[in-house]
């Protein structure tokens, strides 16, 4: 029998960066991932500006391009473009970031083992391997289609999106068309939106919205590329994904078990995003675990995260609601500069803007009412 301060089930980056902070912390830690490393992950593979603020560490080895520069568009139609005072993404593939993450934990002093099978008995117990360990804290990392959350009578109450994405070779794309730019087509199917993100020596291209919307998923993404000019023969690496939103009842801890990143439902509900939530979550879970206070997991992570909820649920069913009135908003240069300081993490979530920036982001909330805000929710819960 093997004894553990801590195990973490899933080494994506919430999972990873979790182990490498209560290891840094002085717990033992027993990282545990069902997958051989390094492996592939459906995922944009965008860092914000925000997510790299709350590493302790730099990634630049793993960084492929910086975005600096966004073109916005609405349903092939009308689009700008702005650009950053500063970078505002960094691009990375995940088979890179998460397999690099993983190294720093268990240069940290972390026990990796991947390819394993995992069987969680209780939040204080689990077999690796058909091998008992016991622990002190049991944290669920395994993201959307996990075991811990389950298995403890966690979670629960996701809302769940869709997303297909593949990637086109430089070549078939010219590298300087999207060299330090990403493209957002907004609109284009319900929930979400399309993408083209810069890579190494490809761009990432993909849509996303509603889990109603996963059998038209190959047709919008087609529609996508040839809308910019792509052959959609030419996207390989094709893979779908679950996207867990989170409501306000989701369960995020009980007893000595504690979920972080996609497997708590963490993700920005109207860009889809989640590398920002499980770094937070982590960063949340580790101080909660050393002080061996593990009941104030939960309201911390929902003080923290649940403003940013809040605005990207009521921007969603605006964007669906009024399309064009939000693109007419979001085209103001006013309204750039307020959602420019929150990608970069100048300021926390867009309720915390200032002066003209914050009656910019007034206009959508107002649009978010008007098509009935599921945000209020996370507002009334934390009243």
């Amino acid at each position: 029998m093997e004894r553990f301060d801590v195990a973490v089930v899933g080494a994506g980056p919430a999972g990873s960066m979790t182990a490498y902070r209560l290891a840094r912390a002085g717990a033992r830690v027993l990282l545990i991932d069902k997958a051989r490393f390094p492996r592939d992950k459906p995922c944009g593979g965008g860092l914000t500006l925000r997510a790299v603020r709350e590493l302790p560490y730099s990634v630049d080895a793993v960084v492929e391009d910086v975005v600096t520069r966004v073109t916005c568009r609405l349903r092939y139609g009308w689009s700008f473009e702005r650009e950053g005072k500063t970078a505002l993404c960094l691009m990375t593939q995940r088979r890179r970031l998460d397999h690099y993450l993983v190294e720093r934990a268990q240069e940290a002093g972390v026990e990796f083992r991947d390819g394993a099978r995992v069987d969680v008995q209780s939040d204080a117990r689990l077999h690796v391997d058909g091998a008992v360990a016991n622990v002190e804290a049991l944290v669920g990392a395994d993201g959307a289609n996990g075991i811990t959350a389950k298995a403890l009578g966690l979670g629960g109450d996701i809302v769940p999106g869709v997303a297909l994405e593949g990637n086109v070779r430089h070549g078939v794309v010219p590298r300087e068309l999207y060299s330090g730019r990403m493209v957002i087509e907004l609109a284009i199917l319900p929930g979400g939106y399309g993408w083209i993100f810069p890579k190494g020596d490809h761009v990432n291209v993909g849509v996303g919205g509603w889990a109603s919307e996963g059998p038209r998923l190959r047709e919008r993404l087609r529609e996508l590329c040839l809308a910019y000019g792509v052959d959609p023969t030419e996207v390989t690496d094709l893979r779908g994904h679950r996207l867990p939103l989170r409501r306000p009842s989701t369960k995020l801890a009980r007893g000595r078990a504690l979920l972080v990143g996609d497997a708590a439902g963490l993700v920005d509900p109207v860009s889809g995003d989640g590398i920002y939530e499980a770094f937070v979550s982590a960063r949340l879970v580790a101080e909660a675990i050393v002080a061996g206070a593990v009941e104030s997991y939960e309201p911390a992570l929902r003080a923290q995260l649940d403003p940013i909820a809040s605005a990207g649920w009521g921007a969603k069913v605006a964007l669906d609601r009024f399309p064009r009135a939000v693109f007419a908003v979001m085209r103001l240069p006013v309204t750039w500069r307020a959602l420019e300081k929150v990608i970069t993490g100048e300021v926390h979530d867009p309720g915390s803007t200032k002066g003209v920036e914050r009656r910019a982001m007034r206009l959508i909330e107002a649009l978010a009412r008007r098509a009935g805000d599921p945000g209020r929710a996370y507002r009334t819960a934390a009243a």
